[in-house]
């Protein structure tokens, strides 16, 4: 019977010294920052083009996590590849040899990927806040402004949120590919889509990213968009039922189904 701390260790060890974990990790760094500062350059250098309701509900702690649209993706993709790595190669039944707990083997994995996307969302964050405030210059916010520091940490869950709920769900499809041909379109393609179309947005401001993405906010109804029955931590909340959905589902498939 393998210990916890021997699986927390083992799971690290796997992450670590996959390169494509790794990767993806940083790649969700880059570009959630750079493209969050062109867009807060862009931003200060065209404000006198923004909308009297723009300018009204500008939102500068938002607009510094814009780059977060693309960056989410990334971490979709630490997400899957953490846990569907070892059905695509086979070694999922190498490593339940090892860790008959399928309970423990699952969330063992997951336990180590979330802390590590976590810090990597946190870091990403405030680098992403303070060098957006620094272009978007007398528009700009401080981080001791009221609501500013829980949408820094918030946007930083988010992006840890968005990978554990990919894993989630690789682990009920047990196919990384499969995952990613669902999840990449999903938040990339349809949630984007169906937010901004009449009669469908009031679907769509539920689904995880919408919802979760209601934290990063400190003004409401930030940048003239459309008003919602909840606010920033019942938008987490929203997101954390998901989550829990897809965590659940994968424990049960894991659980009572053959590797």
């Amino acid at each position: 019977m393998a210990s916890v701390p021997a699986v927390l260790a083992s799971e690290w060890t796997k992450i670590r010294t996959v390169a494509s974990t790794s990767w993806t990790l940083v790649s969700a760094f880059v570009v959630t920052v750079a493209l969050g500062a062109a867009l807060c350059a862009l931003t200060k250098a065209q404000f006198h083009n923004l909308s009297d309701l723009e300018r009204a509900t500008f939102d500068p702690t938002l607009v510094s996590f814009t780059g977060m649209v693309l960056g989410q993706l990334a971490m979709v993709v630490f997400g899957v590849l953490v846990v569907g790595t070892e059905y695509s190669s086979g070694m999922i039944r190498t490593s339940l040899a090892a860790v008959p707990q399928r309970t423990v083997f699952l969330f063992g994995k997951i336990s180590v990927a979330t802390v590590l996307a976590l810090v990597v969302g946190l870091v990403t964050s405030f680098l992403s806040f303070f060098l957006g405030q620094a272009l978007l210059g007398g528009h700009r916010t401080s981080i001791g402004e009221p609501n500013v520091l829980r949408a820094v940490f918030g946007a930083g869950l988010y992006m840890a949120l968005i990978a554990v709920f990919s894993m989630g769900v690789a682990a009920m499809l047990r196919s990384s590919m499969l995952s990613l041909g669902i999840l990449m379109p999903f938040f990339f393609l349809v949630s984007q889509i169906l937010a901004a179309v009449p009669g469908a947005k009031e679907v769509a401001r539920y689904f995880p990213d919408q919802a979760g993405a209601k934290i990063m906010q400190v003004v409401p109804q930030a940048m003239g968009s459309d008003k919602t029955p909840y606010g920033p931590w019942g938008g987490l909340g929203i997101m954390l039922v998901w989550v829990a959905a897809a965590l659940l589902g994968g424990w049960l498939v894991i659980k009572h189904r053959d590797a």
